[in-house]
């Protein structure tokens, strides 16, 4: 689930890194709203907020305003961030497939909690989906808190991300994060061969067999800038 959050949620409904179907598009979608991580337009939305106002008093989850447990969990369980911003995804918000999947996101993962207790019983409930979706909440966040403290800074971004390989590898790519705030259009955020990205090589492989296509990258002059050092 880790690979649609982060080529689904992230990539694709928040900076449209690429393009797909309509069929594969609400495949990501309801692959992504099984991580429990609530409806993919609420998800694309805020995060497009993020990067609108990263660091600063509007940002929703400053790690260096508002403090690790604010930006790591407090955020998403608070009640004040329940409403999906609509006018900042109006471009999927047109789907009515989405909107039904963005009202009801607790379908997939209840789906797939009856699915996994049907084949394998309470172990398969507790292990498959219950322990799985804390391990994939606290990874996936780590990367709104972890990667604007710890790591380093290739891009002087306006904001305090960072690169983390660690974080990167926990996360199939999403740690390196400063390079994703300098240009955020790219469906590769490892934007150098050592820089490990799985879910850009998965894209890769799904874009050989015409299921993505139009995948975004960096700019020539951005890697090639004396900023654009290991």
């Amino acid at each position: 689930r880790m690979f649609f959050v982060t080529a689904g949620d992230h990539r694709y409904f928040s900076h449209r890194a690429f393009k797909t179907s309509r069929v594969f598009q609400f495949i990501l979608a309801v692959m992504a709203t099984s991580s429990s991580q609530k409806g993919v337009l609420w998800w694309a939305a805020n995060h497009r907020h993020h990067h609108r106002y990263s660091d600063t008093e509007l940002d929703l989850h400053s790690p260096t305003l508002f403090g690790f447990w604010w930006s790591h969990v407090g955020w998403i369980l608070s009640d004040k961030y329940t409403d999906t911003q609509v006018d900042l995804i109006r471009d999927f918000y047109r789907y009515p497939e989405l909107r039904w999947l963005n009202k009801y996101y607790l379908v997939p993962p209840v789906a797939l909690a009856v699915v996994l207790f049907l084949a394998g019983g309470w172990g398969m409930l507790v292990w498959g989906f219950f322990v799985s979706t804390v391990l994939l909440w606290h990874s996936s966040f780590t990367i709104n808190s972890l990667s604007h403290i710890f790591g380093r800074r290739r891009y002087p971004t306006s904001d305090t991300s960072r690169n983390n390989m660690l974080l990167a590898l926990l996360t199939l790519g999403e740690g390196w994060h400063n390079n994703h705030h300098q240009y955020m259009a790219s469906a590769r955020q490892g934007f150098f061969w050592w820089e490990v990205d799985l879910t850009y090589c998965t894209l890769k492989i799904l874009s050989w067999c015409r299921i993505v296509w139009d995948l975004r990258k960096p700019p020539a002059a951005l890697l090639a800038s004396n900023q654009a050092r290991s």
